[in-house]
């Protein structure tokens, strides 16, 4: 089990943004199931640093509670809208709750398994595991193999919200031991009476918890990470587009071709075209639709190898900059 703790953040994302995402995410998803499967999205989907970065890269605030519900709420969109084995179920609230009935909807076998599965999930964080903080936000993630749960629990008092990230890729049985300080935790050996309840407990899955920095420097940040639009000058390929198009291509590339992502800075990736909330800076309309148009063409195409060339551009930029040898 992953966790990540995010400010607990009240607002909605605009129409005119909304439907950007979409698009780009489904644009993001087509790039990732065509060059590595669905299996690798869900492993990608489980990590909290992935997740934070594709947030980030479509424009979302770039550290709010939100990013969970609206990007699983775009990505429930884009896939069960697509010609692909991989489906979404569950989501804020209500939909929450309408979980079973939308996996019967979706899954074509296995669909009491998956039941089973979410609503351990469920008792895992909400029951088993009280930590102070309430889930409002259950999602589930799966193909005929394979499954993650992204949710999310609330704490009012501390103003913050805990993101649980679990997969059957690495969480085999659901529920990974775990101590932490109070908690009342149902799951240790000294509460096997209670522990009785919840079935299947993994004895050897791992456990991690990611932590996002309160403030950025956003300055610091771009300078660091050569994130300028002038850096990206050797990076132009298509006559008519402009720097801060090509770099935003380029940090979708890295999120598309460059893992693993537990070492890397999610909040770099909202220098792709901005943030709802204004930082860095605010959304860039006119770049986030030449990078849509510019995606669309390549996919449409089928020339996936043209944005892979982007990245492996990037990557020998990026080495030269480190060595102090320009290109």
């Amino acid at each position: 089990m992953r966790i990540v703790d995010l400010p607990l953040h009240r607002g909605k994302v605009p129409p005119w943004l909304f439907g950007r995402m979409v698009k780009l995410a489904g644009f993001i998803v087509e790039m990732i199931i065509d060059e590595f499967g669905e299996r690798e999205l869900i492993v990608r989907l489980s990590d909290p640093i992935f997740f934070q970065a594709f947030s980030n890269i479509l424009g979302f605030d770039w550290n709010s509670s939100g990013s969970t519900t609206v990007l699983t709420a775009v990505l429930k969109e884009v896939l069960n809208s697509m010609d692909c084995e991989l489906k979404v179920a569950g989501g804020k609230g209500l939909k929450a709750l309408k979980t079973p009935e939308e996996i019967k909807m979706l899954a074509e076998n296995r669909a009491d398994e998956l039941i089973r599965i979410s609503r351990l999930s469920a008792k895992v964080d909400n029951v088993a595991i009280q930590d102070g903080y309430d889930l409002y936000h259950h999602t589930i993630f799966f193909t005929e193999r394979d499954w993650c749960v992204i949710q999310q629990g609330m704490n009012p008092s501390l103003k913050l919200a805990r993101r649980y990230h679990l997969t059957s890729i690495t969480d085999q049985n659901i529920i990974t031991q775990r101590f932490e300080g109070r908690v009342l935790n149902l799951i240790s050996d000294e509460s096997e009476e209670c522990r009785r309840v919840i079935l299947d407990i993994v004895r050897d899955g791992e456990f991690r918890r990611f932590d996002l920095p309160k403030r950025i420097d956003w300055k610091a940040l771009e300078i660091a990470y050569n994130l300028q639009p002038e850096s990206f000058e050797d990076l132009l390929l298509v006559r008519g587009i402009g720097k801060r198009t090509v770099r935003a291509l380029a940090l979708i590339s890295e999120l598309v071709y460059d893992t693993p992502y537990d070492k890397k800075d999610p909040a770099k990736f909202c220098f792709a075209l901005g943030g709802k909330d204004g930082a860095p800076y605010p959304i860039d309309v006119r770049t986030y639709d030449e990078v849509l148009e510019f995606l669309k063409s390549i996919l449409s195409q089928r020339r996936i190898d043209e944005f892979r060339r982007i990245y492996e551009r990037l990557e020998r930029v990026q080495a030269s900059l480190k060595s102090g040898n320009p290109l």
